[in-house]
Order: structure tokens, then C-alpha cells, then sequence
């Protein structure tokens, strides 16, 4: 099919698509895959759902209902969805100011609304991003994927309260405390880090089993290991956070009281626009890695189904999320069954690998992710705009100050302000060096 038949497609998800011809080696790609993703998207629900100011289990409800209903649905075969840290300062906010019940009420708004705009066909706008404004996006998620991981890779313990959320805050924080940090850690992440970079290079067994897994099994053994001889003093997820086995349950949201629905709707509209926008730039993302076609408008109509069944099921607002989309590329998902066994695996995990789930160690979670930051930072598109021999001398200045800005902003602020700068920018260069061309 044809791309500009994709972008007209109202409603098809990609689930009926590629379960036609589906092989069993897709299958057992897939179910890897997912599992794999599950183990990188239990720390990081609970740390954003902790971040957006609601519980750890919220944010595991979130990847789960979101993260099913999205694959299912979507039009990305290799999105994963669920909670993400472009959402956490606004919802932490909405929260504050008007609880949960409000949230509920915005979201539901917000997919509606997200619903709406890919029955009206606006999900194919989103192709027309210049590339620059893209690589600067993802490059400057990259940046924050790894920033956030510097605390458990080098085993430091922040004092109580303190939970940063920008990636300015976690490097000032990491510089005050890194001289309490724990060698043991450090070592076990840097052994980690080695299993994901060289497990691949292993003949046959490399090509077949995930060197992710294979770093989550070593990680494990070896902390298990050391803390019969010593006391280690490595964090583990259970360390953290109490994982209660506790099915998500159906909740309408309260419409009794006095509702300020001026906010409400203004909320809606605010979650709506960054749920498209980020759900959009991750599946194109997931294009360029895959060389594959998103039906954008099927992908946000199911963003909007899936928003909405998340808060209804006890979560918050989720999107399509570009470094767990990543992972999953990484790892060999191939189709949406990637997507929803995460989701399943992480219900599993819920309800009765608690207990196992809790012994993974942080530091090696804080390795995979520096494999996905590097892997999505796309360092190399970096290099090729800035050195773009095929357009002219202003194009190529406009495209890198476009590069820089998004990708700077990304980092010390947050999504919406670095595309909306960098299409910004890109517009008015556009115009400018148009009329001195004439």
C-alpha cells in the first residue's frame, strides 16, 4: 500500500495486517520482545508515575490497560504505550490542583478529542516535521533516558525528598551526592552494560536470545551471589517500591460537585495535543528504525481509546513511548502481539512474579537503558544535517540552529516547547531565505 494511502486510512489497525502470513518465528520474536520490554517498563512506570505525584501501582495500571489497547488497536505495529515523562510535570499539576477525579474527567476529554482528529484524517500532518526538529527531539529524549539512569548505574542514594524530574535537577543532584556512590553497583552496571554490547557477538546464542535478558538473568545470579559473601548494598526494584498484586479495576469518574469545566476542558486539550504529538513523532521514529509506514490516524484513535480506558482502569494519561518503542525495535518486536504481551507480562508480574520481579537490580536496568538511549540517540542523523552537502549553505544553517534548539530544549524543558521552537524557527528560516532567493 502506498504511503499516501497509509495517511488516508481512517481506522485499520495493524494487528489484523500483520496477522496475515504471521510465522511462528515472528511469534517467538515477538514474545521476547515483549518480555523484555516489560522488565524495562516495570522501573520506569513506577518511577513516572511517582514523578507525575500518583502511586507506583497507577503507573503499572497505565503501561498495562494503555499498553494493550494501543497495540491492539493501533497503527504502528511496534508502538509501546504507557506512562512517560513528558506528562509527569502536568499531571502532577492537574493533580494537585484538582485531584484525581479531574484527571479522569480531562483525559476521557483528551481522548475524545484524539479520537476526533483521526476520524478527521490530521494524523498525516504529522509527516510534515522537518527532520530536524525530529533527530533534536529524539536526541535530546536520549539525552534524558541516560541522565536519569547516572543515579542507579553508580548505586547513589539521594536523601528523602529529594525526586527530581528535569534532567537539569537529576545531573545537579547526581553531582551533590556522587561521592556516595556504591562500587558494587557500579561494577555490576558496568558488567551489565559489557553482556548487552558484546552478547550479540556471541555465535548462534547471540542472534537468539536478547543480550537484555541475558543481562537481567547474569545481574541477578551475581547480586544473589555476592550478598551470600558481602553486603553489597545494590538496590534492587523491591527496594524501592512495594508492588501489591492487585487487579485494575473499572471506575467511571465522579460528576457530583461543583467542576470547574473551563480547566477540565483546557486540561483535556493540553493532554490531547501532547499525547498526538508524542505518540506521532515516537511512530515516526519507529519508522525510520523499522523502514515501515504508520497509519497516523489509526494511531490516534487508538491513543484516544487507550487514554481513555487507562484512567478508567485506575491510570493516567499514557502515549506512545519512543524508548520503549525503541526497545522493543531493538529486541526483535516485529508486530503489535510485541505490544500486548508486554502488557500481559507486566499484569503477570503483578499478580505472581512480584517477589521476582522486586530482585531485579537497578543497575542493571540503568544499563539496558543506556543501551536504548544510545541506540534511539541517533547520533548519526546528527552528524549527516550538520554536514548535508545536498542542500544550499542556508539550508544547511537553518537545519542545524533547528537541530540544536529542539534537541537543547528537549533536555532542560519539555516536548511541547522544543517543537513548537524548532517549526517555529523552521518556518520563518523557510520564508526568509525563499524571498532571498528570488
Amino acid at each position: 500500500m502506498s504511503a499516501a494511502n497509509e495517511d488516508n486510512i481512517i481506522f485499520q489497525p495493524q494487528l489484523l495486517t500483520t496477522l496475515k502470513g504471521y510465522k511462528t518465528s515472528d511469534l517467538a520474536k515477538d514474545l521476547i520482545s515483549g518480555l523484555i520490554v516489560a522488565i524495562i517498563a516495570l522501573p520506569l512506570s513506577i518511577a513516572l508515575a511517582i514523578c507525575s505525584g500518583v502511586t507506583p501501582q497507577i503507573g503499572l495500571y497505565t503501561a498495562i490497560v494503555a499498553g494493550f489497547v494501543v497495540a491492539a488497536l493501533g497503527g504502528c505495529k511496534v508502538q509501546i504505550a504507557g506512562p512517560t515523562a513528558a506528562f509527569a510535570t502536568m499531571i502532577a499539576g492537574i493533580t494537585a490542583r484538582s485531584g484525581m477525579n479531574a484527571l479522569c474527567i480531562s483525559t476521557c476529554l483528551a481522548g475524545l478529542l484524539m479520537m476526533l482528529a483521526g476520524v478527521l484524517r490530521l494524523g498525516r500532518y504529522i509527516r510534515h516535521i522537518p527532520k530536524p526538529v525530529t533527530v533534536g527531539f529524539t536526541g535530546g529524549i536520549a539525552i534524558t533516558i541516560l541522565v536519569g539512569q547516572f543515579k542507579d548505574f553508580f548505586g547513589i542514594t539521594y536523601a528523602n525528598g529529594e525526586k527530581p524530574i528535569e534532567a537539569i535537577e537529576k545531573i545537579e543532584l547526581f553531582a551533590k551526592y556522587l561521592p556516595s556512590f556504591n562500587p558494587y553497583a557500579l561494577l555490576l552496571g558496568i558488567i551489565s552494560l559489557l553482556i548487552i554490547i558484546y552478547w550479540p557477538k556471541v555465535p548462534k546464542a547471540g542472534s537468539i536470545v536478547p543480550s537484555s535478558l541475558i543481562a537481567v538473568i547474569a545481574s541477578v545470579l551475581i547480586t544473589e551471589l555476592a550478598n551470600s559473601f558481602v553486603s553489597t548494598g545494590i538496590k534492587t526494584i523491591g527496594d524501592f517500591h512495594e508492588i501489591k498484586a492487585v487487579l485494575p479495576s473499572f471506575s467511571l469518574p465522579s460528576f457530583k460537585g461543583s467542576l470547574n469545566w473551563l480547566s477540565l476542558v483546557k486540561d483535556g486539550f493540553m493532554i490531547a495535543v501532547l499525547a498526538s504529538i508524542e505518540s506521532l513523532l515516537s511512530a515516526v521514529v519507529a519508522d525510520e528504525m523499522t523502514n515501515d509506514r504508520t497509519r497516523p490516524n489509526t494511531e490516534l484513535i487508538a491513543q484516544g481509546v487507550g487514554n481513555v480506558a487507562s484512567v478508567l482502569f485506575g491510570g493516567i494519561p499514557a502515549t506512545g513511548a519512543i524508548a520503549r518503542t525503541a526497545a522493543n525495535i531493538k529486541n526483535g518486536g516485529k508486530t503489535p502481539i510485541a505490544g500486548m504481551f508486554h502488557a500481559i507480562m507486566l499484569l503477570a508480574m503483578l499478580m505472581f512474579l512480584s517477589p521476582l520481579a522486586s530482585i531485579i537490580p537497578m543497575p542493571c536496568i540503568a544499563a539496558i537503558l543506556f543501551s536504548v538511549a544510545y541506540n534511539m540517540s541517533g547520533w548519526r542523523n546528527f552528524i549527516m544535517i550538520i554536514f548535508d552537502l545536498t542542500v544550499s549553505k542556508r539550508e544547511r544553517m537553518l537545519n542545524i540552529l533547528v537541530l540544536f534548539v529542539t534537541f537543547i530544549l528537549t533536555v532542560v524543558k519539555d516536548l511541547v516547547i522544543s517543537i513548537a521552537a524548532g517549526l517555529i524557527i523552521y518556518a520563518i528560516g523557510k520564508a526568509v531565505i525563499a524571498r532571498k532567493s528570488r
